[in-house]
């Protein structure tokens, strides 16, 4: 069990850092970085700046005593001069004091003053090593943002490339129907120039057309009628219906051989 929960653990951390690889920005990532440096830099300074202060106020404390001391050495040559050696005794007792006083201050002030130094140095270094992550970090956000744009530029050439591969392939379906379709039509011409596919594409013949093939036809058959009838001559037996006009003239010419006679 405790095996199905540690790899149950790993693959939603292995998906939470995918997610998060994917919402992150190196841009943003950098400049949050930047801004954490200012304010350690800006930490530095102010601790530099503490350091410093609280040394000059112990020099001002070093100063006072340094006066006191003065002032306190001057009143025992007074006392001793006025024969109250009593006071003047008293007088160089506190003036030890404040000497010890000023020792322990003066270890104090060149304690600080050694941290003074130390903070001035990493503040020094710590702004050289701000600026230099400023200039490389400027770079990188450059560098990112031209390589994000080509990216881009590429995935849409890479989209433009597919549609221009189907818009070339709608194109060749479109010649190969426009030229099959020329083809075709073409065909069609020819048929119909040869009389194949006239009844069938102009859907029958005009009035002009059927008349002058009517005529064409009736001459044809007067002429194989007339052709015939030359050949065969009048039979015996003939159909009045057929010889049309014979039998009058028969009938004309009997009473004409009569009149010979007489």
């Amino acid at each position: 069990m405790s095996s199905v929960m540690k790899r149950i653990s790993l693959i939603f951390r292995s998906k939470a850092n995918r997610a998060l690889d994917a919402a992150e920005d190196p841009r943003e990532t950098l400049d949050y970085s930047y801004v954490k440096q200012q304010e350690l830099l800006q930490k530095v300074r102010r601790g530099l700046a503490d350091v410093a202060t609280s040394r000059k106020r112990l020099e001002l404390q070093m100063q006072q005593l340094d006066q006191q001391s003065k002032k306190l050495q001057d009143q025992a040559q007074q006392a001793l001069g006025a024969g109250r050696e009593d006071l003047a005794r008293e007088a160089l007792t506190r003036r030890s004091a404040l000497q010890q006083q000023g020792a322990d201050l003066a270890t104090q002030h060149a304690n600080l003053q050694a941290e003074e130094e130390k903070l001035t140095t990493a503040s020094q270094r710590l702004q050289a090593k701000v600026e230099a992550f400023r200039t490389r970090k400027e770079t990188l956000k450059a560098t990112y943002t031209a390589a994000e744009a080509q990216t881009k530029i590429g995935e849409a050439f890479s989209g433009v490339s597919e549609e221009m591969g189907d818009v070339g392939m709608a194109i060749e379906r479109a010649e190969d129907k426009t030229a099959t379709m020329q083809a075709r039509a073409g065909a069609v011409d020819e048929l119909i120039a040869s009389g194949a596919l006239e009844d069938h594409v102009s859907g029958g013949k005009d009035d002009i057309t059927r008349e002058l093939e009517q005529m064409s036809s009736d001459s044809e058959v007067e002429a194989e009628l007339a052709r015939m009838k030359g050949q065969v001559g009048p039979g015996p037996g003939a159909p009045a219906q057929i010889e049309g006009q014979g039998a009058p003239a028969a009938q004309q010419a009997a009473p004409t051989s009569q009149e010979d006679k007489a």
